[in-house]
């Protein structure tokens, strides 16, 4: 499995941005669909995943951000609105068994930058 997001650049506070993720290769039903972000000097961070209708959210992006995915495309999407500069990250998308805390046989993207600027 293959993944390949897009979508990140600057924005401005309060500016919206959408990330999306393409997966090539088979990923089964059973398998979540999230992103995590890091910033510089911090650990990786769990943002949104997305496991059939079951949707989580880290706490500080309830309300503003939004994951969908379109299995027909293979595609997940993040729909970021009133950006915050502290979510100034490298946006990491990933296919995975299990939880976000206890992911399996887990799949990365690359990474795609997100800067939010005051």
């Amino acid at each position: 499995v293959q993944l390949v997001e897009s979508g990140g650049g600057l924005v401005q506070a309060g500016g919206s941005l959408r990330l999306s993720c393409a997966a090539s290769g088979r990923t089964s039903p059973n398998h979540a669909m999230g992103w995590f972000r890091q910033a510089p000097g911090k650990e990786r961070e769990f943002v949104a995943d997305i496991r059939g209708t079951s949707v989580h959210y880290l706490d500080s992006v309830k309300g503003r951000f939004a994951i969908s995915r379109d299995n027909a495309k293979n595609t997940v999407y993040l729909q970021m609105n009133s950006l915050k500069p502290e979510d100034t990250a490298v946006y990491y998308c990933a296919a995975y068994l299990g939880t976000s805390a206890a992911m399996v046989g887990v799949y990365w993207g690359q990474g795609t930058l997100v800067t939010v600027s005051s």
